[in-house]
Formats: C-alpha cells, sequence, structure tokens
C-alpha cells in the first residue's frame, strides 16, 4: 500500500509556495522598465539581474547550514517575510543605487526561501513518493513562472508601479498564511544536531558531496537552457513571430501534464532513464525551436521543452535529495537551486559574447551541444557505477567460496 502524499500539510506547503512565487514572479518583467524610468544606464538595468543572483547563491550555504540543526517552521516563515518586506521597500527607492541594494538583499531572501521550502516539502513527502511529490511541488513554481509575469505586467501597465508592489504584497501575505497552518516534520537527525556539535564552512554548506553529480548535470543543462531564456525574444523578433508566447504556454501544458508521469517513473525505475529521456527531449525542442518560422514550430518546441526541461528539473532535485543523508538535503537543495543560477548566468555571459558573431538559430545550436554533453557524462557515470557494482558481486561471492 503506497503512503499518503496528499496531506493538508502538503498541500498547504505547496499552495503556500505558488503564492511566494507568484508574489516574487510579477515582479521580474516590471522592475527592469521601472529602474529605467527613475534614471537607471543600461548598465545598471543588467545589474538587476546580476546583483540578485548573486544574492541568491551567496545566503544559500549559510541557510543550508541552519538547517542542518534548526527547525523548519521558523525558517520557512522568516524566508517569506524577508520577501515580503524587500518588496514593500521597492516604492521608496527613488535612487538608483538604493534600489540596487535592495534587490541585492531581495536576492538574499530568495535564495533563502526557495532553499528551505524546497527541504521542508521533502521533509512532509514520503520517501518511497518522493519524486512524484517533488513533481507535483514543482507544479506551484511552474504555474507561477507562466502565470505570474503576465499578470505583472497587466497590473503595472493599466495602473502604477506602486499598486503593483501592492498586489504582490497581498500574494505574499496570504503566502505567510499558508506556510503558518503547515505541521512541519523536521528529521530526527536535525532535532538531535546541536549547533555546537556542527562547524560551519562555506564550501561545505555550498557543495553536497554525496549528490554533487546531479548538481554538475544541472549545470550543464542549464548552459544550454539558458540560450532561450536570454534570446528567445530577440529570436522572435529576428524571424517576424509575434506568437512567441506559444513556447511558454505550451511548455507550461505540457510540463503539468508530464510531471506526475515522470515522477511516478521516478519512483519506479529510478533517474536514469527519466534524465536521458527528458535531456534528449530538451535538444530536440532547441533544434526545432532554431529552425522555426512560424507559431506552429514555436508550439511543438515549446511542447518539447515541457516534457524535457519541465520535468528534467525536478528529477534532477529528486535525484540529489535521494542520494543526500536527512539532515544534509538543505544544502544539497540550496546546491541545485545555485546550481540552476549558475548555468544559466554563465551561458547569459556566454552566448551575449557570441551573439556578436553569430545568429540567433545558431546560439541554439551551439547550446544544444551541452546538452549531448550532459547525456554522455550520464551514460559514463552510469555504466561505471554499474561495473562497480559487478565488481563488488564478484568480490563478495570469491570470499563466499573461499570458505
Amino acid at each position: 500500500m503506497k503512503e499518503r502524499l496528499w496531506t493538508k500539510s502538503f498541500i498547504m506547503l505547496m499552495v503556500g509556495n505558488l503564492f511566494v512565487f507568484m508574489s516574487f514572479q510579477m515582479l521580474i518583467p516590471t522592475l527592469p522598465p521601472y529602474i529605467k524610468s527613475i534614471g537607471a544606464s543600461g548598465l545598471e538595468i543588467g545589474l538587476v539581474t546580476a546583483l540578485f543572483s548573486i544574492g541568491a547563491v551567496i545566503s544559500r550555504p549559510f541557510i543550508g547550514f541552519m538547517l542542518e540543526y534548526r527547525p523548519r517552521k521558523a525558517l520557512v516563515l522568516i524566508g517569506a517575510i524577508m520577501l515580503l518586506l524587500v518588496t514593500i521597500l521597492y516604492p521608496v527607492s527613488q535612487v538608483v543605487v538604493i534600489f540596487l541594494l535592495f534587490r541585492f538583499v531581495h536576492g538574499l531572501a530568495w535564495g533563502w526561501s526557495t532553499t528551505v521550502n524546497g527541504t521542508a516539502a521533502v521533509d512532509v513527502i514520503p520517501n518511497s513518493r518522493l519524486g512524484e511529490g517533488m513533481g507535483y511541488f514543482g507544479l506551484s513554481m511552474t504555474i507561477a513562472y507562466i502565470i505570474a509575469p503576465s499578470v505583472g505586467i497587466f497590473v503595472y501597465n493599466i495602473t502604477t508601479f506602486t499598486n503593483l508592489i501592492y498586489f504582490s504584497a497581498i500574494l505574499g501575505v496570504i503566502s505567510i498564511i499558508l506556510l503558518t497552518a503547515v505541521k512541519y516534520q523536521t528529521p530526527k537527525a536535525v532535532i538531535n544536531t546541536r549547533k555546537e556539535e556542527l562547524k560551519f564552512s562555506y564550501l561545505g554548506s555550498l557543495v553536497e558531496k554525496s549528490s554533487w553529480f546531479p548538481a554538475f548535470i544541472t549545470i550543464i543543462i542549464n548552459l544550454g537552457y539558458g540560450s532561450v531564456v536570454t534570446f528567445i525574444v530577440i529570436f522572435g523578433e529576428d524571424r517576424g513571430i509575434e506568437q512567441i508566447f506559444l513556447f511558454y504556454i505550451f511548455n507550461a501544458v505540457m510540463a503539468t501534464l508530464g510531471r506526475p508521469f515522470a515522477g511516478r517513473w521516478f519512483d519506479e525505475k529510478g533517474p536514469i532513464g527519466l534524465v536521458l529521456f527528458c535531456t534528449f527531449a530538451t535538444f530536440v525542442g532547441i533544434w526545432v525551436l532554431s529552425f522555426a518560422h512560424s507559431s506552429l514550430f514555436i508550439a511543438i518546441s515549446g511542447a518539447l521543452f515541457g516534457i524535457g526541461f519541465g520535468c528534467l528539473i525536478p528529477t534532477l532535485q529528486s535525484w540529489a535529495l535521494l542520494m543526500t543523508p536527512a539532515h544534509r538535503r538543505g544544502v544539497a537543495n540550496g546546491m541545485i537551486f545555485s546550481s540552476i543560477d549558475l548555468g544559466i548566468g554563465l551561458s547569459g555571459l556566454i552566448f551575449g559574447l557570441l551573439a556578436q558573431f553569430v545568429g540567433t538559430a545558431s546560439i541554439f545550436r551551439i547550446a544544444s551541444l551541452f546538452l549531448i554533453a550532459a547525456i554522455v557524462l550520464v551514460v559514463i557515470m552510469e555504466r561505471r557505477r554499474r561495473a562497480s557494482l559487478q565488481e563488488d558481486v564478484v568480490a563478495k561471492e570469491k570470499v563466499r567460496t573461499s570458505y
């Protein structure tokens, strides 16, 4: 009999996380035009994203360390409250430097919140249904990624930036109420650990050695995916395709439909085959996108990305968490999110420089090589793992027959 997944706590945590992401994602497309309106230069507009990413990566090792000895509830609520406070402060920042400082602090809070929320989800999901549960939990992020930016743009266009902040803050308050109602399940290993027993190492809290490989694959995958995030709108303009939004719609639909199946595949057969399948689907999606001259191909590419990349990230996250001891899952969870930020950030830098010499379609095709690299590395690692297991079996058999 399967362990119960859909508990009240899991549902409240998932919906609370949805509102956290909704409140945050509404601001993503609207902050650059706002900071431009108060006199920011092109470089300063670019720093809106850069400083945020730096803040998120910096904070995760510290919160990952705290998750080794602190109960979950307080950490989850602190993260949600920090996000709310920074959001409320944005309209006050009429000076560009102050705005950028707030953006850096927002990154610190985002790194905190995403790490603790994901770790809290792992704690309330039964181990036997971890892949399925994290797949559903990931939908709270996917839905927000698709809906919230459009809502944010709509509100920003029909009213003021201050009113948009009020709307975002309301969603933040709702998330805090929902997250307060969750019955958190802190692992016994964490409850029984005292801070004095641990030694903080920034690198040790940034990297979890037992699950480094899924995190490394996450970086490589996002080096390829980052090219799409950065250049798809420019690509649409170059090709005269106005319905680029179809990419995101079909991506969201197929990711939503595919994740429950991917989660069950993970739980029943393990991560390797699923990672290879999803990576290959993403590879095909990039190539379809690179040849697109019509909305039909944009939609097909989006669907392939939903099946592939939409299911790939929660699979890699679940894989990493499955390999990690319970008291180190906070570190592993933060490592995965930092790997995503690092991969996309490096991709923007690499292909931003390359864009001076080649077209966007060529950028996509070159970026797809990172996905091939990921497939090759996973296959090599799996073959080595099986060979090692076979050697252990042979060694044990020799020992047994020697008696």
